[in-house]
Protein backbone atom coordinates (compact mmCIF):
# COMPACT_ATOMS: atom_id res chain seq x y z
CA UNK A 1 0.00 0.00 0.00
CA UNK A 2 3.20 2.46 0.87
CA UNK A 3 4.48 3.49 -2.25
CA UNK A 4 6.68 6.09 -1.86
CA UNK A 5 8.54 5.96 1.31
CA UNK A 6 12.09 8.27 2.10
CA UNK A 7 12.83 7.66 5.23
CA UNK A 8 9.77 7.22 7.09
CA UNK A 9 8.09 9.89 5.14
CA UNK A 10 5.31 8.86 2.25
CA UNK A 11 4.42 10.60 -0.16
CA UNK A 12 0.98 9.58 -0.71
CA UNK A 13 0.12 8.19 -3.91
CA UNK A 14 -3.31 9.73 -5.33
CA UNK A 15 -4.56 9.55 -8.79
CA UNK A 16 -3.48 12.69 -10.40
CA UNK A 17 -5.92 15.77 -9.92
CA UNK A 18 -6.80 14.49 -6.78
CA UNK A 19 -6.31 14.58 -3.06
CA UNK A 20 -8.33 11.83 -1.29
CA UNK A 21 -7.90 8.07 -1.89
CA UNK A 22 -9.24 4.90 -0.46
CA UNK A 23 -8.16 1.97 -0.39
CA UNK A 24 -10.73 -1.27 0.14
CA UNK A 25 -7.67 -3.06 1.78
CA UNK A 26 -7.45 -7.55 2.28
CA UNK A 27 -3.39 -7.40 2.42
CA UNK A 28 -1.58 -9.32 5.37
CA UNK A 29 1.10 -6.68 5.70
CA UNK A 30 2.35 -4.52 7.83
CA UNK A 31 3.17 -1.75 6.89
CA UNK A 32 6.02 0.01 8.95
CA UNK A 33 6.54 3.53 10.72
CA UNK A 34 5.53 6.46 8.75
CA UNK A 35 3.74 9.68 7.68
CA UNK A 36 2.36 11.72 5.29
CA UNK A 37 0.02 15.05 5.05
CA UNK A 38 -3.16 13.13 5.09
CA UNK A 39 -5.91 12.80 7.43
CA UNK A 40 -5.80 9.26 7.54
CA UNK A 41 -8.91 7.49 8.83
CA UNK A 42 -9.64 3.26 9.12
CA UNK A 43 -12.28 1.06 9.50
CA UNK A 44 -12.39 -2.70 9.87
CA UNK A 45 -15.06 -4.54 7.85
CA UNK A 46 -14.25 -8.11 9.09
CA UNK A 47 -12.10 -8.67 11.20
CA UNK A 48 -10.25 -6.41 13.41
CA UNK A 49 -6.63 -4.48 12.95
CA UNK A 50 -4.09 -2.85 15.05
CA UNK A 51 -1.97 1.02 14.50
CA UNK A 52 0.49 2.01 16.50
CA UNK A 53 0.31 6.02 16.89
CA UNK A 54 2.91 8.08 18.00
CA UNK A 55 3.91 4.65 20.43
CA UNK A 56 0.64 4.11 21.98
CA UNK A 57 -1.67 0.94 20.61
CA UNK A 58 -5.00 1.03 18.97
CA UNK A 59 -7.09 -2.33 18.57
CA UNK A 60 -9.91 -1.83 16.45
CA UNK A 61 -12.70 -4.44 16.47
CA UNK A 62 -15.02 -4.36 13.03
CA UNK A 63 -16.44 -1.28 12.22
CA UNK A 64 -14.48 0.91 15.27
CA UNK A 65 -12.93 3.65 13.33
CA UNK A 66 -9.31 5.27 13.97
CA UNK A 67 -8.63 8.76 13.05
CA UNK A 68 -5.08 9.91 12.95
CA UNK A 69 -3.99 13.18 12.58
CA UNK A 70 -1.63 14.39 9.77
CA UNK A 71 1.74 14.09 10.46
CA UNK A 72 0.96 11.30 13.07
CA UNK A 73 4.16 8.71 12.89
CA UNK A 74 2.26 5.68 12.87
CA UNK A 75 2.54 1.75 11.87
CA UNK A 76 0.02 -1.07 11.08
CA UNK A 77 0.16 -4.31 12.23
CA UNK A 78 -0.48 -7.09 9.90
CA UNK A 79 -3.93 -8.13 10.22
CA UNK A 80 -6.19 -11.12 8.37
CA UNK A 81 -9.57 -9.44 7.24
CA UNK A 82 -11.04 -6.11 5.41
CA UNK A 83 -10.96 -2.43 6.19
CA UNK A 84 -11.39 0.95 4.71
CA UNK A 85 -8.27 3.12 4.90
CA UNK A 86 -9.25 6.86 3.51
CA UNK A 87 -6.55 9.42 3.23
CA UNK A 88 -7.33 12.71 2.56
CA UNK A 89 -4.95 15.74 2.01
CA UNK A 90 -4.72 17.78 5.27
CA UNK A 91 -4.01 20.77 3.48
CA UNK A 92 -7.57 21.33 2.48
CA UNK A 93 -8.05 21.86 6.12
CA UNK A 94 -4.82 22.64 7.57
CA UNK A 95 -5.59 26.43 5.27
CA UNK A 96 -9.16 27.29 6.01
CA UNK A 97 -9.39 29.20 9.30
CA UNK A 98 -12.94 28.36 9.57
CA UNK A 99 -12.13 24.96 10.45
CA UNK A 100 -10.07 25.87 13.26
CA UNK A 101 -12.85 24.31 15.63
CA UNK A 102 -11.99 20.95 14.53
CA UNK A 103 -8.40 21.52 15.27
CA UNK A 104 -8.99 19.57 18.63
CA UNK A 105 -10.58 16.48 17.16
CA UNK A 106 -7.34 16.46 14.88
CA UNK A 107 -5.16 17.16 17.82
CA UNK A 108 -4.44 13.28 18.42
CA UNK A 109 -5.45 10.01 17.29
CA UNK A 110 -9.12 9.30 18.03
CA UNK A 111 -10.29 5.40 18.19
CA UNK A 112 -13.84 5.56 18.24
CA UNK A 113 -15.52 1.81 19.58
CA UNK A 114 -18.23 0.39 21.61
CA UNK A 115 -17.15 3.17 24.74
CA UNK A 116 -19.15 5.53 22.60
CA UNK A 117 -23.15 5.82 22.19
CA UNK A 118 -24.37 3.37 19.77
CA UNK A 119 -25.69 5.32 18.06
CA UNK A 120 -23.28 7.82 17.44
CA UNK A 121 -20.62 5.13 16.41
CA UNK A 122 -23.54 3.69 13.76
CA UNK A 123 -23.89 7.14 12.02
CA UNK A 124 -20.30 7.30 11.68
CA UNK A 125 -19.61 3.71 10.41
CA UNK A 126 -22.55 5.45 7.98
CA UNK A 127 -20.78 8.23 6.74
CA UNK A 128 -17.74 5.83 6.09
CA UNK A 129 -19.99 3.58 4.07
CA UNK A 130 -21.31 6.74 1.59
CA UNK A 131 -18.10 7.96 0.90
CA UNK A 132 -17.02 4.14 -0.16
CA UNK A 133 -19.87 4.32 -2.46
CA UNK A 134 -18.70 7.95 -3.64
CA UNK A 135 -15.42 6.58 -4.56
CA UNK A 136 -16.31 3.08 -6.34
CA UNK A 137 -18.74 5.82 -8.39
CA UNK A 138 -15.60 8.60 -9.02
CA UNK A 139 -17.12 11.70 -10.99
CA UNK A 140 -16.28 15.35 -11.62
CA UNK A 141 -17.54 16.63 -8.25
CA UNK A 142 -16.65 13.42 -5.91
CA UNK A 143 -13.93 14.74 -4.02
CA UNK A 144 -15.94 17.42 -3.14
CA UNK A 145 -18.38 15.60 -1.36
CA UNK A 146 -16.05 12.95 -0.17
CA UNK A 147 -14.39 16.21 1.57
CA UNK A 148 -18.03 17.27 2.53
CA UNK A 149 -18.56 13.97 4.21
CA UNK A 150 -15.03 13.84 5.94
CA UNK A 151 -16.01 17.08 7.68
CA UNK A 152 -19.27 16.04 8.71
CA UNK A 153 -17.39 12.77 10.35
CA UNK A 154 -15.01 15.17 12.10
CA UNK A 155 -17.25 18.28 12.86
CA UNK A 156 -20.30 15.03 14.45
CA UNK A 157 -16.70 13.88 16.74
CA UNK A 158 -16.39 17.30 17.63
CA UNK A 159 -20.01 17.51 18.72
CA UNK A 160 -19.82 14.30 20.67
CA UNK A 161 -16.79 15.86 22.83
CA UNK A 162 -19.23 18.98 23.61
CA UNK A 163 -22.36 17.07 24.65
CA UNK A 164 -19.74 15.23 26.58
CA UNK A 165 -18.63 18.39 28.46
CA UNK A 166 -22.12 19.44 28.42
CA UNK A 167 -24.03 16.56 30.32
CA UNK A 168 -20.93 17.36 32.83
CA UNK A 169 -21.98 20.75 34.14
CA UNK A 170 -24.82 22.04 32.50
CA UNK A 171 -23.21 23.71 29.15
CA UNK A 172 -20.85 26.07 30.82
CA UNK A 173 -17.86 24.47 29.78
CA UNK A 174 -18.75 23.93 26.38
CA UNK A 175 -19.21 27.78 26.06
CA UNK A 176 -16.20 28.68 27.91
CA UNK A 177 -13.78 26.08 25.83
CA UNK A 178 -15.00 27.87 22.54
CA UNK A 179 -13.82 31.07 23.76
CA UNK A 180 -11.04 29.44 24.63
CA UNK A 181 -9.97 27.85 21.64
CA UNK A 182 -11.06 30.88 19.72
CA UNK A 183 -8.49 32.73 21.71
CA UNK A 184 -5.87 30.18 21.24
CA UNK A 185 -6.63 30.65 17.40
CA UNK A 186 -6.44 34.25 17.51
CA UNK A 187 -3.07 34.07 19.63
CA UNK A 188 -1.39 31.06 19.41
CA UNK A 189 1.57 33.03 17.46
CA UNK A 190 2.07 35.03 20.69
CA UNK A 191 3.10 34.19 24.33
CA UNK A 192 0.36 31.98 25.78
CA UNK A 193 0.42 30.14 29.09
CA UNK A 194 -1.77 27.74 31.03
CA UNK A 195 -2.31 30.39 33.53
CA UNK A 196 -3.53 32.90 31.30
CA UNK A 197 -6.09 30.30 30.00
CA UNK A 198 -7.17 29.44 33.45
CA UNK A 199 -7.64 33.30 34.68
CA UNK A 200 -9.62 33.46 31.28
CA UNK A 201 -11.70 30.74 31.98
CA UNK A 202 -11.90 31.75 35.17
CA UNK A 203 -10.90 28.27 37.04
CA UNK A 204 -7.87 26.82 38.79
CA UNK A 205 -5.10 25.83 36.85
CA UNK A 206 -5.44 22.23 38.05
CA UNK A 207 -9.24 22.08 36.65
CA UNK A 208 -8.67 23.96 33.79
CA UNK A 209 -6.11 21.22 32.81
CA UNK A 210 -8.17 18.32 33.35
CA UNK A 211 -11.07 19.69 31.70
CA UNK A 212 -8.62 20.90 28.73
CA UNK A 213 -8.00 17.56 28.22
CA UNK A 214 -11.10 16.03 28.41
CA UNK A 215 -12.56 17.93 25.93
CA UNK A 216 -9.50 18.33 23.23
CA UNK A 217 -8.39 14.90 23.86
CA UNK A 218 -4.76 16.01 24.49
CA UNK A 219 -2.64 18.82 26.91
CA UNK A 220 -2.53 22.39 26.66
CA UNK A 221 0.98 22.56 25.53
CA UNK A 222 0.53 19.73 23.00
CA UNK A 223 -2.38 21.84 21.74
CA UNK A 224 -0.77 24.75 21.49
CA UNK A 225 2.53 23.11 19.59
CA UNK A 226 0.72 21.41 17.06
CA UNK A 227 -1.48 24.56 16.32
CA UNK A 228 1.56 26.28 15.70
CA UNK A 229 3.26 23.36 13.78
CA UNK A 230 0.07 23.44 11.80
CA UNK A 231 0.88 26.98 10.68
CA UNK A 232 5.34 26.86 10.10
CA UNK A 233 3.93 23.87 7.65
CA UNK A 234 2.37 26.42 5.43
CA UNK A 235 4.95 29.15 6.28
CA UNK A 236 7.71 26.62 5.39
CA UNK A 237 6.15 25.90 2.05
CA UNK A 238 6.24 29.74 1.31
CA UNK A 239 9.46 31.01 -0.97
CA UNK A 240 11.55 33.55 1.43
CA UNK A 241 10.96 32.32 4.70
CA UNK A 242 13.95 30.93 7.08
CA UNK A 243 13.22 28.34 9.31
CA UNK A 244 14.58 30.86 11.29
CA UNK A 245 11.64 33.20 10.03
CA UNK A 246 8.94 30.65 10.59
CA UNK A 247 9.96 29.71 14.42
CA UNK A 248 9.27 33.44 15.38
CA UNK A 249 6.33 33.99 13.47
CA UNK A 250 4.05 31.25 14.76
CA UNK A 251 5.26 31.98 18.19
CA UNK A 252 8.39 29.71 19.14
CA UNK A 253 11.09 31.93 20.95
CA UNK A 254 13.69 29.46 20.50
CA UNK A 255 14.54 27.75 17.26
CA UNK A 256 16.03 24.59 19.24
CA UNK A 257 12.90 24.45 20.67
CA UNK A 258 10.87 24.61 17.16
CA UNK A 259 13.04 21.77 15.42
CA UNK A 260 12.46 19.97 18.93
CA UNK A 261 8.75 20.27 18.74
CA UNK A 262 8.79 20.16 14.79
CA UNK A 263 10.34 17.07 14.56
CA UNK A 264 8.17 15.27 17.74
CA UNK A 265 5.12 16.20 15.67
CA UNK A 266 6.10 15.55 12.09
CA UNK A 267 9.31 12.82 12.17
CA UNK A 268 11.14 15.31 10.52
CA UNK A 269 13.41 18.65 11.37
CA UNK A 270 11.68 21.66 9.80
CA UNK A 271 14.90 21.91 7.13
CA UNK A 272 13.98 18.02 5.93
CA UNK A 273 10.22 19.00 6.04
CA UNK A 274 10.73 21.97 3.65
CA UNK A 275 13.12 19.70 1.40
CA UNK A 276 10.97 16.29 1.37
CA UNK A 277 7.93 18.44 0.41
CA UNK A 278 8.89 20.45 -2.04
CA UNK A 279 11.19 16.78 -3.88
CA UNK A 280 7.75 15.15 -3.47
CA UNK A 281 5.82 17.60 -5.26
CA UNK A 282 8.27 17.66 -8.26
CA UNK A 283 8.36 14.01 -8.35
CA UNK A 284 4.66 14.46 -8.83
CA UNK A 285 4.51 16.86 -11.25
CA UNK A 286 7.01 15.18 -13.50
CA UNK A 287 5.17 11.58 -13.06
Amino acid sequence: MIVHLNGDFETVDYVQNRSVLLYDNIDYEEYPPHWHNAIEIIMPLNGGFEAICGGKDYSLEERDILIIPSGTLHNLKASHGRRLILLADNNSFNNNPALSELYSVLSEPILINSSYDKEFLKSMNSIMEEIYVLYSNFSEVTEVYIYIKVLTLLARVKEYQLSDIKYDDGGKYADTFRLILRYIEQNYMNDISLEDLSNLAGYSTYHFSRIFKKYSNTTFINFLNRRRVKAAEILLLESGNSVTDVAMKVGFSSLTTFNRVFKSINGYTPSDYKKLYRTSHTTEKFA
